[in-house]
């Protein structure tokens, strides 16, 4: 007769993902006249629970623009960082709580990217685009039969053919 014996563990209890796109601008040091390119660095982030049962992730990134002026005779990289908040509700697994104990796992499945840039009287306007992907781990419980009979081995001989030990030659080794 089997009984059941329960496991606690930690498990994925609940699993999301968000693609956001965001609007920054920044003011170069000189009077901008063509963006020439501009790319994002230093991304750093962390999520915490937030008190409608959802994850806040925070971050910051680094942007730097390389841009002319001058009338296109010079050129110069200037460099912004800037900070963000994303909130996104994160759907639970049946029977699962997010509590102050439960783990928040944060990873980015896009690096920030710059996806559109334009110059308005100097001032370098972006919309960069990300995607950030969050699980929570918690407690799970798994319930298992476990078998109680120690002794449900089965032994199991080999059986030898009389005909087999006429065939043996005795002198095979002389």
């Amino acid at each position: 007769m089997a009984n059941f014996k329960e496991i606690v563990t930690k498990a994925v209890i609940g699993k999301a993902k968000k693609t956001s796109s965001n609007d920054f601008s920044m003011e170069p040091d000189q009077m901008a006249n063509t963006v020439l390119g501009c790319w994002v660095i230093n991304h750093s982030f962390s999520g915490t629970k937030n008190a409608h049962d959802g994850v806040d992730i925070t971050g910051a990134f680094d942007v730097n623009v390389w841009y002319s002026y001058d009338n296109d005779s010079k050129t110069a990289v200037s460099t912004s960082r800037f900070n963000y908040t994303d909130s996104l509700m994160v759907p639970l697994k049946e029977d699962s709580s997010m509590t102050n104990a439960s783990e928040i796992i944060v990873r980015c499945l896009k690096q920030p990217t710059v996806s559109n840039v334009s110059l308005d009287n100097g001032v370098v306007k972006l919309t960069i685009e990300k995607e950030l992907g969050v699980e929570v781990i918690g407690d799970a419980k798994v319930k298992i039969s476990v078998e109680d009979d120690e002794d449900d081995y089965v032994e199991v001989y080999d059986e030898v053919n009389n005909d087999d030990l006429k065939e043996i030659n005795e002198d095979y080794l002389k």
